[in-house]
């Protein structure tokens, strides 16, 4: 018998509606890795034993058409029991989200600090100048620093080191929230990454703000010599 598109499409619709199973890496089409799903779940399962806060990692290719992230997380979260937070990743959009339910769970982390574009205050500085196009715009880039996901997604990689990425930035977010969690309600996890990855982190990024700046610096060097040689050229043909 064959499978047809509609069933294919119900069988979908309805494991997106059943309820949240125990695995923490709730969906993985990117990474697929065994080891990665092994850290996620340790984490994970601490964090749920010790706080009663199921914390899930969703990881899709892509959504439906016309789908927004914010509706797949709540798609997701219809049957889901008790506390909850769902991070997703959508790997061709390069979209992250948090969802918390009760939306009361979203004071015991900060998704803006999470989700920032910025992983140190140099970083936010950097990314002011170059992109503000106000002072509102520039203060809203240095209010919120200390990104885990997203400085990481932004680095260079090719062939295999793009999922290596992605793994790395997902668990660090993943970490990160979990962490917080952790600390609103008083306990300390023995799984997660800690300060030690963070630090890392910082370090790289701090390299990658650097030769921006140093790029960027060359650029206005280049365009100031090129105008004063174009001065210079004009001078001497008024002579």
């Amino acid at each position: 018998m064959k499978f047809s598109r509609g069933l294919a499409a119900l069988t979908l619709f309805v494991s997106l509606l059943s309820p949240l199973h125990a695995e923490f890496l709730y969906k993985d089409d990117v990474v697929k890795d065994k080891n990665f799903a092994k850290q996620v779940e340790m984490i994970g399962s601490e964090l749920k034993a010790k706080t009663g806060v199921s914390l899930y990692l969703v990881m899709v290719r892509d959504l439906d058409e016309n789908q927004s992230i914010s509706d797949f997380e709540k798609q997701l979260c219809v049957d889901a029991n008790g506390s909850t937070v769902i991070m997703t990743f959508v790997e061709l959009k390069k979209q992250v989200d948090i969802l918390a339910r009760p939306a009361s769970l979203y004071k015991d982390f900060d998704k803006a600090q999470v989700l920032s574009p910025n992983a140190t205050f140099v970083g936010g500085v950097v990314m002011s100048i170059m992109y503000a196009r106000s002072f509102d715009e520039a203060k809203e880039l240095l209010s919120h620093t200390g990104g885990t996901i997203f400085p990481i997604l932004a680095e260079r990689a090719k062939g295999d080191d793009i999922v290596k990425k992605y793994a790395t930035g997902m668990f660090n977010g993943y970490s990160d929230v979990a962490e917080q969690i952790a600390a609103s309600r008083g306990v300390t996890l023995d799984n997660a990454a800690g300060t030690a990855n963070q630090t890392f982190i910082d370090i790289i990024r701090l390299i990658f703000y650097g030769t921006l700046v140093y790029a960027v610096v060359m650029i206005i060097r280049r365009k100031l010599a090129r105008r004063k040689e174009a001065k210079s050229g004009e001078n001497i043909s008024g002579k």
